[in-house]
């Protein structure tokens, strides 16, 4: 395999890492919907919304994308539009390094999840 075969194959494998670990994310209460898609150029962006009762999205995700000669991977946590957490965008040169940022940003965007839809459920009742 050439080494942009070797790229794709570990992109498709972060992304799929990241996607499980988004997947992962429950709450006995709140119902929630997972989504993984392509946007041009050339990115993906993965995550799970949760529909709070009151009926607004609570949006966990990550996303990587090539552009300008190098990989951006941003990770977001908001709701109906306000920013919960933003990570800061990295842009990074190299394939490898990007996808080790992708898979911290899962992890991170991940670990706050059951806290922060428990305080926000809070503000419903």
């Amino acid at each position: 395999m050439d080494s942009e075969s070797l790229a794709a194959a570990g992109l498709l494998a972060a992304l799929s890492r990241a996607s499980g670990i988004l997947a992962e994310l429950r709450h006995p209460f709140v119902r929630s919907e997972r989504f993984s898609y392509f946007f041009p150029p050339a990115g993906a962006r993965t995550g799970a919304t949760f529909i709070l009762p009151d009926g607004r999205e609570v949006r966990f995700e990550v996303s990587i994308a090539a552009s300008g000669g190098a990989f951006q991977v941003a990770g977001t946590i908001t709701a109906e539009g306000e920013s919960l957490l933003d990570l800061p965008r990295r842009s990074l040169p190299g394939v490898s390094d990007a996808l080790a940022v992708l898979d911290d940003y899962a992890g991170e965007v991940a670990a706050p999840a059951g806290r922060l839809i428990d305080r926000l459920l809070d503000e419903v009742v």
